[in-house]
């Protein structure tokens, strides 16, 4: 082997520059794309899965021909206290297109918006388009506290 010859090129000012420039250009877009594609494809996130909650208020506060929205886990429920004064819980997902039920005092019973749904105090749909009954869940009163959970 020759003094002058070697296997590797000298680095040039023009090598140098057009590698920094390929890398920028390589690192911007992958800057942009990335959380793009993350947006698009949004990571796998499993449901938790809730089988009762205790209600935030108390039994006392739900007068009689009330009905009042709370959480279950990810979804909303409705509790309705009857004109009767029975307490009853539902899925507040109608089961036509998932829109938010709610208790009409007017009508005594729970109404869907979206569609002019109407379900009874059974949660049996008795009007409109919904095409199942709602989710029933059951009610229990513990110490002035309401526990609403899965019906099994």
């Amino acid at each position: 082997m020759k003094d002058g010859d070697s296997s590797t090129k000298p680095v040039t000012r023009k090598r140098f520059v057009d590698w920094l420039l390929g890398t920028s250009a390589g690192g911007f877009l992958a800057a942009v794309f990335y959380p793009v594609a993350r947006y698009i494809v949004p990571p796998e996130v499993p449901e938790a899965s809730v089988n009762s909650v205790t209600l935030a208020f108390a039994a006392d506060d739900v007068p009689s021909n009330f009905g009042r929205i709370f959480k279950f886990g990810t979804r909303p429920g409705i509790l309705v206290r009857t004109p009767g004064g029975e307490l009853r819980a539902f899925s507040a997902r109608c089961t036509h297109l998932d829109c938010t039920v709610q208790y009409r005092e007017d009508l005594s019973h729970i109404w869907c918006a979206c569609h002019n749904g109407h379900f009874d105090l059974n949660g049996r749909n008795i009007a409109g388009p919904p095409p199942e009954p709602l989710q029933v869940f059951d009610v229990n009163e513990r110490g002035g506290q309401i526990v609403v959970s899965v019906r099994s």
